[in-house]
């Protein structure tokens, strides 16, 4: 259960707090005494253990945190009983000795709040109301961010700057020699009065970026220059990028002028690499800004309760595209009538806003495909190897509880059991990465799963691929890893990176495609055929293991649709309680599926079926949901994307016509009243006549 899982971990940091509680404890009683030798180790071994804390554990020190136990008190509280055994031992005046380093002892304090008052202002001034990426900022007079330490670690910078005075402190009290104690507070102080006055140096003109004012004018000049047309539009939380992710592809390869518009800050970093521009609104008074530009619709993969937000600027259409579909309900939200258009794959989900009678009209939903599933390699026939590559894909457990949701709890041990006990079969594991993050059931099944394949393979053997293959998967991965990770120093903050990330040169996208192919045929390489993998990281990614495996075992979820534009054997796992018709019925991805119950007896003939195609009842079944599911193949998906985007690009141009129209026939008819008005006064002659 979780719970055991993190009994030793809490164990631990219970250990750890009431270890640094004795040290407080030991530094008392030795300074009350006084007994140097356990005065000395208690005070050492304390700072030592908080300075450890904040480089390797600072969540656990944030809980001290919570009780008003922050950095700043416990290291007020070791050096107020540093003062406390000075006193009491031997050797040492008061008034002539202790006075002046109490005294510079509260200097060094005062320092310390200077420096964390100025880190805030430098932090303040740093903080633009926008954040671009892909867009040359460098007019906006840009800098490198200070050292982290001085600007963002006060605890680091408190900790740090205290051990000269510590140390000098404790040869005080061994050697009862004040010089000591003068000499580490003097080291303290320079050192805390030097960084606060470099740190200052982020406050002059010279390093602070223009104003918000002028920062919002620049980019007014460079929307006007750019001139986007479509943008997607996108909000969400840190582990829903791959949402927005999985649209890059398709927006790069429009026929507009594209952009990406983002509202959480961290966000810019977690989309993918790409060479599209993209700016990031925080605050709904600078997203406004959109209004006067050029952009004629957004996209939306996904609802957010910003979406609010944009949906009132006038001059924009809206289009909903989803991030997948599915038969869940879900993918027929009611948020989604708050759009000018519903753009949905194929006539499968046309029927699925009709059924749900959620307030989507029918001339509404537009079909585009999915232009993003073209990677993907069609059916060539069974497997051809010594083994059948089995994908078992299920998806996360949702956020109803519904235990139709995934397989992993109730099926999820079966089908691998039964995979694992045929000997021709490679299995590839991918669980969805939000598996176990609502329901602890799904993730203590996904760890027993993932440690039944490593079991299995441990039983088998075979040939390995040579030292070459290794080296050549890690020169693939470095060339990628190079294209598509942005390297910045810790110090870096969001200005730093928007100097760095500035306007892409060449066509990067390009190369990332040339450098993923190459990667996924190196990493491939580098295993052996007969292997079971376990597949948790983001490359490969879910595409590239379709075009590995022969057959799919999954829930119903956006994959079971997105494997079908390859018309390969597939299988769905039913765990809602329905039986085999009302589930068929149900859910339509599943009609060209074979359906396996909870215990996955029926695993033996899904295998057979796959190897022997005359076997398989669901071949002309699955092209034709593939059809409905998908739309016709005859045109391109991207070209029917295309279309829509020029369609609706259109009837926003023509919006503008009628309300320029409107707007032109009520400034005239306001002019003719005036002139009215005008007409009863005097002219300038009659007024003088009628003064004379």
């Amino acid at each position: 259960m979780p719970s055991a899982g993190l009994a030793p971990r809490r164990i631990v940091q219970l250990s750890v707090l009431c270890a640094m509680f004795a040290f407080y404890t030991a530094q008392l009683v030795g300074a009350l005494v006084p007994y140097v030798p356990v005065f000395v180790t208690a005070s050492v071994a304390g700072l030592a253990l908080d300075i450890y804390l904040q480089y390797r554990q600072p969540g656990l020190l944030s809980l001290l945190g919570k009780i008003r136990l922050d950095v700043t008190v416990r290291q007020l509280l070791r050096d107020m009983l540093l003062l406390l055994g000075l006193l009491r031992i031997d050797g040492i005046e008061p008034l002539e000795e202790q006075s002046p380093l109490t005294i510079a002892l509260l200097v060094f304090y005062l320092l310390h709040f200077a420096c964390q008052a100025t880190a805030v202002m430098v932090r303040r001034v740093r903080t633009l109301p926008i954040i671009t990426r892909n867009i040359d900022a460098s007019k906006l007079h840009l800098t490198k961010a200070p050292p982290r330490i001085l600007a963002r670690r006060q605890a680091h910078r408190l900790l740090i700057g205290s051990i000269p005075t510590t140390v000098g402190l404790l040869l005080t009290a061994a050697t009862a020699d004040a010089y000591w104690g003068g000499i580490g507070l003097a080291v303290s102080i320079a050192l805390l009065a030097g960084g606060t006055l470099y740190l200052a140096t982020w406050l002059l003109p010279k390093k602070r970026a223009k104003n918000d004012q002028k920062v919002m004018q620049w980019l007014d000049k460079w929307l006007a220059s750019y001139k986007p047309t479509v943008a997607m539009y996108f909000s969400g939380g840190t582990t829903s990028a791959y949402q927005a992710n999985m649209w890059l592809s398709t927006l790069s390869d429009l026929d507009a002028k594209p952009l990406i518009v983002l509202r959480e800050r961290f966000m810019v970093q977690k989309i993918e690499a790409t060479d599209v521009p993209i700016v990031c609104f925080p605050k709904v008074t600078t997203l406004f800004s959109l209004e006067s530009s050029t952009l004629k619709m957004m996209l939306h993969p996904a609802n957010s309760g910003k979406t609010s937000q944009v949906l009132r600027i006038p001059t924009i259409k809206h289009a909903f595209i989803n991030h997948g579909e599915s038969d869940k309900l879900s993918s027929c939200n009611p948020y989604a009538k708050a759009y000018d258009e519903v753009w949905v794959a194929g006539p499968a989900a046309r029927e699925r806003y009709a059924l749900a009678e959620v307030g989507v009209e029918d001339k509404d939903v537009v079909e585009v495909g999915r232009p993003q599933l073209a990677p993907i390699t069609p059916y060539a026939g069974p497997p051809a190897g010594e083994f059948t590559t089995v994908l078992y894909a299920p998806t996360w457990e949702g956020w109803d509880g519904n235990p139709g949701n995934t397989s992993v709890v109730l099926a999820g041990e079966n089908i691998v059991r039964r995979l694992l006990a045929d000997p021709t079969v490679r299995l590839l594991y991918k669980p969805h990465p939000m598996t176990g993050s609502v329901e602890a059931r799904a993730g203590a099944a996904n760890d027993r799963i993932m440690a039944m394949i490593r079991e299995a393979n441990t039983k088998r053997s075979g040939a390995r691929p040579g030292a070459d293959a290794t080296a050549e998967l890690a020169r693939r991965t470095a060339a990628l890893d190079k294209l598509t990770y942005a390297e910045f120093r810790t110090s870096a903050d969001e200005m730093e990176r928007m100097l760095l990330q500035g306007a892409p040169s060449g066509d990067r996208e390009a190369e990332i495609a040339e450098a993923t192919a190459a990667w996924e045929a190196a990493y491939w390489a580098s295993l052996p055929e007969w292997e079971h993998q376990i597949v948790t990281d983001v490359r490969p990614a879910i595409f590239a293991c379709f075009n590995r495996a022969d057959l799919l075992i999954s829930d119903v979820s956006s994959v079971v649709s997105d494997w079908l534009s390859s018309e390969k054997p597939y299988a769905v796992a039913n765990t809602s309680g329905l039986g085999e018709a009302a589930f068929r019925a149900g859910y339509p991805t599943v009609s060209a599926a074979t359906i396996l119950t909870p215990d996955a007896e029926g695993v033996p003939d899904l295998l057979a079926a796959v190897r022997a195609p005359e076997k398989d009842p669901y071949a002309t079944t699955r092209a034709e949901l593939k059809e409905h599911l998908l739309g016709p193949s005859d045109q391109p998906s991207l070209d029917r994307f295309n279309g829509a985007v020029r369609a609706l690009c259109a009837s926003a141009d023509e919006r503008q016509v009628r309300m320029s129209s409107r707007l032109a026939a009520e400034i005239p008819g306001q002019r003719s009243a005036t002139d009215d008005l005008d007409a009863d006064q005097p002219t300038a002659d009659e007024s003088d006549a009628i003064t004379a």
